[in-house]
């Protein structure tokens, strides 16, 4: 029962298979690619196999290929998700960190942010799987949540603390509003840092990392 929802997940998980940005070019690779589609989509969700890749032919390399506004609109809601998971856990760690546990110093403090907020990135996106339009188990959307980008999630982390820090020394001060800015700047940076990665493995690889 468990495969049978967890292959259900993965072809809903298909997002731009319709769209005119994947439709295949009319070349040998189209016709043998199909074999390579069929075996891929049989691998489950936790593996790194399991939605058919891009058949168009492009290359990162070529303007083309960054061009699909429905992979862009797809991997912005999936970056979105993952940010605000990532902020609500690294903010409140940082704050939380910062008030009670001062002599921990900057770096620790912000290492501990980073992992904070990756694990609720994790568990926002796993109440979403189980109680969005996906409806999967509670086991199923833990281990599709754990099985997110890692790299993205560390990208979006990086990305808000070093720019945090640089305005504001790491230092949360909700009175002031310096930390506001900053905390709105940071958060974008969060953003598009990983933005073009997670369009690179939608587009290329049918992969997300939602």
């Amino acid at each position: 029962m468990l495969r049978s929802t967890q292959a259900m997940f993965c072809r809903q998980q298909r997002y731009a298979l319709t769209s005119r940005c994947t439709r295949p070019l009319l070349s040998s690779s189209s016709f043998t690619g199909r074999a390579s589609s069929s075996s891929d989509s049989k691998a489950g969700c936790n593996g790194q196999k399991h939605i058919p890749r891009d058949k168009t032919g492009l290359s990162p390399f070529q303007r083309r290929f960054w061009t699909c506004r429905s992979t862009w609109r797809r991997a912005g809601i999936n970056t979105l998700r993952c940010l605000v998971g990532c902020t609500v856990g690294d903010f409140s760690a940082l704050w939380m960190l910062q008030t009670y546990f001062p002599d921990l110093g900057m770096g620790t403090i912000m290492a501990a942010s980073m992992a904070s907020g990756i694990t609720t990135s994790i568990i926002l996106e796993t109440v979403l799987l189980k109680h969005g339009a996906d409806k999967l188990s509670w086991p199923l959307a833990a281990r599709t949540a754990m099985g997110m980008s890692l790299v993205s999630m560390l990208a979006m982390e990086a990305a808000e603390n070093v720019v945090d820090y640089h305005l504001t020394g790491g230092v949360v001060a909700l009175h002031e509003p310096r930390f506001w800015l900053a905390a709105v700047l940071s958060i974008g940076a969060g953003f598009l840092a990983p933005l073009p990665y997670n369009y690179l493995r939608l587009r290329k690889y049918g992969k997300a990392c939602h």
